[in-house]
């Protein structure tokens, strides 16, 4: 059985002219995934794509001012590595086979099939997710190494449960103690000892970054 919780973790850009159908599906999407962006042109999308992160997209063939299939071999070429699903109310040998050749992830008949929509989703998702939270263990687990008390421990889980894409997290300390026993000045000597070593950043807005090749070099060059 298919985990649908897992699309929470991501971002996914559909692209879709008919604006009814646009708005519709997208209402029932965004119950799905971390973010959902909507667009009815491809001029749109790339502005989208150029200033956040898009882990899929979703687009019919046939758009107004390009052709879907073109779309995605222009991002290609343009170093945009994002795997596509297609639409299209026609069924025409022609595309399919464009579609194959530029490696699309799907290529949905209409009307969709919410369903075959997630399941297919998922799919093409689930190997991300899977190659990340592999990464993610491996980090914990170097952590881990590099860090003794238990109760410091926790708080390393609860952030590596709240990166993102690049590492970053925005965690207070009320929020950390809310859901983890312990004591202000225990958190705030984790995290000064944390920067001092190199293997978290502080960024504005409350904002941290793990530092993760100063992580890797501190498990692999022990003192």
């Amino acid at each position: 059985m298919k985990n649908y919780d897992i699309l929470k973790n991501f971002n996914i850009l559909y692209i879709e002219d008919d604006k009814n159908l646009l708005k519709n599906l997208g209402e029932i999407l965004q119950d799905f995934f971390k973010k959902i962006y909507l667009t009815n042109n491809t001029q749109e999308a790339y502005k989208i794509l150029k200033i956040n992160h898009v882990d899929l997209i979703i687009s019919d063939i046939l758009i107004e001012d390009k052709n879907g299939i073109e779309f995605m071999s222009f991002l290609k070429n343009n170093n945009f590595n994002i795997p596509f699903i297609l639409t299209t109310a026609y069924t025409q040998t022609d595309y399919l086979l464009e579609a194959i050749k530029q490696k699309a992830a799907n290529y949905l008949v209409k009307p969709i099939k919410i369903k075959e929509l997630l399941d297919s989703i998922y799919e093409t998702l689930l190997p991300k997710y899977q190659k990340k939270e592999l990464e993610n263990s491996t980090i914990l687990f170097k952590l881990a190494s590099l860090i003794c008390e238990s109760k410091q421990l926790e708080v390393i889980k609860l952030i590596m449960n709240s990166i993102d894409n690049e590492y970053n997290f925005s965690l207070s300390y009320p929020e950390i103690m809310e859901k983890i026993n312990i004591s202000k000045p225990t958190l705030i000597k984790l995290f000064r000892d944390l920067q001092d070593k190199n293997l978290l950043t502080k960024l504005p807005k409350r904002k941290y970054k793990i530092n993760i090749n100063n992580i890797n070099y501190l498990f692999e060059n022990p003192s």
